[in-house]
Parts: C-alpha cells; structure tokens; sequence
C-alpha cells in the first residue's frame, strides 16, 4: 500500500487544542474518529462546517482527520475549525479560499487570544467580592 502524503494543522482556542491530518481522499471529515455530521451539539457542528461550507467542492476531494483535546465543547469546536481552516488555505495554496474564510470570521485562522482570568482570593470568581453591610 503506498504512503499517502498528510501534513499536520494546529488550532487552539482557550484550552482546547486541536490537530487536523489532511490528505487527498473523498471528503470524509472526522473528529476524534466520529463523522462530522455526527457531531452534537449542533452548534458546535455549525461552528466545525463553517469553514467546509466556504471551502466549496474542495472538501470533496480531501479528508481531513482531527483530534481534539482539553477545554468545553465550544472550544473544542472553534479549535477544530481554526485547524480545519488552516488545513484548507495551505492545501489550495491559494488566496481565494483565505480571503473568503477571513472576511466571514477572522479568528478562524488568526486565532482568538482570549483566556478565562483565574480566580483570586476574597471572594467567588475572578472579580466578584463578598458583599460588606456596616448597618
């Protein structure tokens, strides 16, 4: 069986890290080995299909393989559409397809450097106090 030829894309989006394989195929999409169409909840599968969708016939003529790790389902979905992306624009070697996915969202190649701030002492999150009454 000859090797096929696969490059390694990363995403990343507050903890979740994601890593897409893509390869000339038939246009199976799959993470963490389940079919995209699969994927639940539907928002998290509309986020994934975004960049798909922009792609056009092109996603019929690879697959693409993530593995997704870390943080909520959310950002387990933007990870994994960052990285799609990012799969796609180097496959078409093109500025067509880059042009298009960032005029309909920027943070699906740049990436979004947004972190949840850690909570301090004194009260129950990151910036809430307990209340004080001096009556």
């Amino acid at each position: 069986m000859p090797a096929r030829k696969t490059k390694l894309y990363s995403g990343a989006r507050k903890t979740a890290r994601a890593t897409a394989a893509i390869m000339p195929g038939t246009g199976r999409i799959r993470i963490n080995n389940v079919p995209v169409e699969l994927l639940v909840p539907a928002v998290a599968r509309q986020r994934v299909l975004a960049p798909l969708v922009l792609a056009g016939e092109l996603r019929d003529k690879v697959d693409i393989d993530v593995r997704v790790s870390g943080g909520g389902f959310m950002g387990q979905a933007e990870a994994a559409a960052m990285a799609i992306s990012r799969a796609l624009v180097d496959w078409t070697r093109g500025q067509e397809l880059k042009r298009k996915l960032t005029e309909y969202d920027v943070h699906l190649l740049s990436g979004d450097p947004r972190q949840s701030e850690p909570k301090k002492f004194g009260g129950p999150g990151a910036r809430r106090r307990k209340q004080k009454s001096y009556r």
